[in-house]
């Protein structure tokens, strides 16, 4: 049977603050996280965290240098802690990566094995970034997943359309908050 964990990916102060359209994502969001909570899902958080200095930052990563840029993901810095609105309670999991995936330069592979998770439901800011890298990697290590399509943003909608309705579901299942929790409903 598997064993499911619902991930938050990057709803960190200084993200929400850019990405945040106003169409109530952090309740939606939070409202995935409750129900997961209530159906016994452990509810993992994935934040992006650099080193002062970002020495784990190559000159030649275009995508690292435009975050750099952005004056973003700076461990201890206030605008890198998770959003108030959706913050992880005791016994929650948060698991600093270096990279746009979950899966790079973290532990979390040793998190979802030392669990035995073998299903995944994605949500995240953005789309186009960490739930579309941690999709794409949790795929090839033929984890089940679930996009949580109205728990993910971008800042790009037009991006966030196209990926959620045209390729996550040809690697993963993809539902509403509201479908997914009548779904896992205790």
């Amino acid at each position: 049977m598997a064993r499911t964990a619902l991930l938050v990916m990057d709803v960190q102060r200084d993200v929400v603050a850019i990405a945040d359209d106003g169409s109530g994502y952090l309740p939606r969001l939070r409202r995935a996280i409750d129900g997961a909570r209530a159906a016994g899902i452990p509810v993992i958080y994935v934040v992006m965290g650099l080193r002062p200095g970002d020495p784990e930052v190559s000159p030649r990563n275009k995508v690292m240098a435009n975050v750099l840029r952005a004056g973003l993901f700076t461990e201890g810095a206030p605008g890198t802690g998770i959003h108030d609105d959706v913050a992880p309670q005791e016994g929650d999991v948060v698991v600093t990566k270096r990279r746009g995936s979950a899966f790079s330069g973290s532990d979390f592979d040793l998190v979802l094995r030392a669990r035995d998770i073998d299903s995944l439901v994605l949500t995240g800011i953005a789309t186009s970034a960490v739930v579309l890298s941690t999709l794409w990697r949790a795929v090839d290590l033929d984890f089940a997943v679930t996009v949580l399509t109205d728990a993910c943003l971008d800042t790009d909608p037009e991006v966030h359309t196209m990926l959620t309705e045209k390729l996550f579901p040809q690697w993963a299942d993809v539902a509403t908050v509201d479908t997914w929790l009548k779904a896992v409903a205790p």
